[in-house]
Parts: structure tokens; sequence; C-alpha cells
């Protein structure tokens, strides 16, 4: 099992998932005040796109600290990526 050691690091990401979390509120007022499906189409693929980086982010963080495989890594991208 790995963890984010890197204090910075586990910041930076709980940042972004901060904004990613108000991406998808902003999604759900679109939603709730019946605006255009293609505006609520573009910012969920900004938002999907978002969380995308956070994931390949913190699956850095996992080989920067090499506490991992490449063979488990490589696995954990192929099951979630």
């Amino acid at each position: 099992m790995s963890r984010i050691a890197d204090p910075e690091k586990k910041k930076a990401l709980c940042a972004r998932l901060a904004r990613i979390e108000g991406q998808l509120r902003g999604l759900q007022k679109l939603i709730e005040t019946d605006s255009d499906c293609e505006k609520i189409a573009q910012q969920m693929a900004a938002s999907r796109k978002a969380l995308d980086k956070a994931f390949f982010s913190m699956v850095g963080c996992m080989i920067e600290q090499g506490d991992q495989s490449a063979e488990h890594v490589a696995e954990m991208l192929t099951k979630f990526a």
C-alpha cells in the first residue's frame, strides 16, 4: 500500500480536488437553472479532465516515492485510467 508522503504534494492534491469540488457545484447549479446542455457538457468534460489530472498527479507521486514496483503502477493505470 502506498501513501502520499510529501506534505506539499498532499496539500497541492487536496487543493486541486477542492477546485474540482467547486466545478461540480457549479455544474449542479447549471443543471438546476436549466442551462444549455452543451454548456453543461463542456463543464462536465472540464471537470472530468481536472479529475484525471489529479489522478495522474497522484500516480506521479507514487512513482517519485519509489515504494511501488513499476508493474504495480502499470496495473493501477490499466485498471483506473
